[in-house]
Order: structure tokens, then sequence, then C-alpha cells
């Protein structure tokens, strides 16, 4: 059983910083991408920054110079550091994760719960 944890979210206000991280547990051989992805009300869920298992990052154009996403893998934890934070920032956010259970197990992916990010003019 997998299970990732998110945790960080909050409300705030424009211009302010949040940092948001996931926690992936449970019966896991090795994980390959993690991302974060964004759904705001009335909106598709969209992809905000992702990482490899080498570190390569990429942002959605939004968000870069904003946000730094990175990693811990040897927690297997991904952080989303959230800087001057704009009210059009406001969504609930999920992180996301490629990873294989064994070694001969397909790539799968998993996802979290979300958690709301709040950011008031």
């Amino acid at each position: 059983q997998v299970q990732l944890v998110e945790s960080g979210g909050g409300l705030v206000q424009a211009g302010g910083s949040l940092r948001l991280s996931c926690a992936v547990s449970g019966n896991i051989f090795r994980i390959n991408n993690m991302a974060w992805y964004r759904q705001a009300p009335g909106k598709q869920r969209e992809l905000v920054a992702t990482s490899t298992s080498g570190g390569i990052t990429e942002y959605e154009d939004s968000v870069k110079g904003r946000f730094t996403i990175s990693r811990d893998n040897s927690k297997n934890t991904v952080y989303l550091q959230m800087n001057s934070l704009k009210p059009e920032d406001t969504a609930v956010y999920y992180c996301q994760a490629d990873l294989r259970t064994t070694s001969i197990d397909l790539l799968r992916s998993y996802w979290g719960q979300g958690t709301q990010v709040t950011v008031s003019s």
C-alpha cells in the first residue's frame, strides 16, 4: 500500500510564502518523477512543477521564478516552496509520484489527497 501525504497548505496574504511537503510511504522500490498539480474551483487540474529522480525540474510558466520544487530522495519526500504568492495561485494542490513497488512492477502513478492553498488579496 502506497500513501502520499501532503502538508503545509493554508491561508496566506498576497506576496507571502508557503512550503508544501509530500511524503511517500509504503511499499516502495523506486520513485521516478514527482510532481505538484493544482486545481482551482471550476478549472481543470494543471501541472505546476515536476522533478525527475535526477533532479531535473520544470515549471508551469505562471510560477517560474516564484515556485521551487525540490525532493529529498532519502526521505521519499517532495517539496514545493511557493514565494510571492498571488490570489490566482489559490487552489487545491496535489502531489503525484510515478513509482514501482517492486523491481518487476509496472511504473504506476499515485496521488495525494490534496491540500488547500488560499491567497487573499
